[in-house]
């Protein structure tokens, strides 16, 4: 893997590729917890580093992995990255971790990380592999903050409420209220609000690469009649 492959590791994972809107992994937590922006970009952190901290280990150790054995091996080092994750959280940001409850120990079966283990981190050297989990992770977690955003916006009618949660007495201040008098719209919080919200999210995304796709024709075959 050369220096020049990096804008394509990260244009796979911003866009591409993006585990949430491509792939479609991950929905469970995608799904149950975006609810709010802090609670999204909890989450999102939490399976962010998960996914470097396992590709980097995956990739370091892949010579002396036995091919037989390597998914149990790939499933114990990312349970054992959560379960540090997991217990990070509990100490530093306690009232978040009692929100996000058994979604902390479920990364552990998302698809994401152990897809990406298996078929980036088995095969590449540790810097693309940890700019890949970089990547996969930061475009995990902006489908699920920009879902929360939507959800929260529409369901409660604020922005980054209890933002505290992650950043103190600061974030008591960081929460925005576009509509005084608003009072919420239950189903945007409800499961059936997730799905609505993704659905739009992934709707906007397969809109913006068709008109993408017709440019690039047109330049293509514009390009013939010039020469």
């Amino acid at each position: 893997m050369t220096d020049q492959s990096y804008p394509y590791i990260i244009n796979q994972g911003l866009w591409n590729n993006n585990a949430a809107l491509v792939q479609i992994l991950g929905l469970c937590p995608l799904l149950a917890v975006s609810n709010t922006v802090i609670n999204s970009l909890g989450l999102g952190l939490a399976t962010t580093l998960t996914l470097v901290a396992s590709n980097g280990t995956v990739s370091l150790i892949r010579r002396w992995v036995r091919p037989e054995i390597r998914i149990p091996v790939f499933v114990l080092i990312i349970a054992s990255v959560v379960t540090v994750i997991e217990l990070a959280m509990n100490a530093w940001f306690h009232e978040l971790y009692l929100i996000l409850g058994i979604f902390i120990p479920l990364i552990v079966t998302n698809c994401t990380i152990i897809a990406r283990a298996e078929s980036f981190a088995s095969k590449n050297a540790l810097i693309p592999s940890v700019l890949d989990g970089l990547f996969m992770g930061i475009g995990f977690m902006a489908v699920l903050v920009v879902l929360g955003a939507i959800r929260e916006l529409v369901g409660f009618g604020t922005l980054l409420s209890h933002a505290d949660l992650m950043f103190g007495e600061i974030g008591k201040s960081m929460t925005i209220q576009p509509w005084k008098q608003y009072t919420g719209y239950l189903l945007a919080i409800l499961p059936p609000g997730a799905f609505l919200g993704l659905g739009f999210i992934i709707a906007i995304k397969n809109i913006f690469d068709k008109r993408r796709s017709r440019k690039v024709q047109k330049v293509v075959v514009s390009e013939p009649e010039l020469a």
